[in-house]
């Protein structure tokens, strides 16, 4: 916080430890509304500042799957995986491959070309219709536009 001229506060501490409690892909509303159980007079502003604070300082990954939502995870440089986006309810998949990886190292290496980083989001629907309709109905109607 002391690099990003940013004092140490209860409340920064408090949005970084819900962050890092969680597993999910959470948007600034999703962790206001977990700050906020805890602190009711945190506002959006030091729950955005405090985000963008991690992501410049290579901490959290910003991600946006289509859904004009920015989502934030923990970065893992080590551990790499990839996301299955349900276009109808939201949810979000991870998943590591190591032949996608292998295939393209071998892609690159065929162009000769060093791949710095990448992302690979797969866009479709949950096969188990049930489980998405009750998801739908507990967040809402999160049908992305397409």
């Amino acid at each position: 916080m002391a690099e990003q001229g940013l004092r140490s506060t209860e409340q920064r501490r408090l949005i970084i430890d819900k962050f890092f409690e969680s597993a999910q892909h959470l948007t600034i509303d999703e962790l206001l509304g977990r700050v906020r159980h805890e602190d009711p007079k945190v506002g959006y502003a030091t729950v955005y500042r405090t985000m963008k604070m991690l992501a410049d300082g290579g901490i959290a990954h910003e991600l946006n799957f289509g859904d004009n939502a920015t989502r934030y995870e923990l970065a893992d440089e080590e551990a790499h995986h990839d996301h299955l986006i349900c276009q109808k309810c939201g949810h979000i998949i991870e998943f590591e491959e190591p032949l996608i990886e292998e295939l393209q190292e071998r892609i690159a290496a065929r162009y000769n070309f060093e791949i710095k980083h990448h992302k690979h989001e797969l866009y479709g629907n949950c096969k188990n219709t049930a489980e998405c309709e009750q998801r739908l109905a507990h967040t809402g109607d999160r049908e992305y536009s397409k």
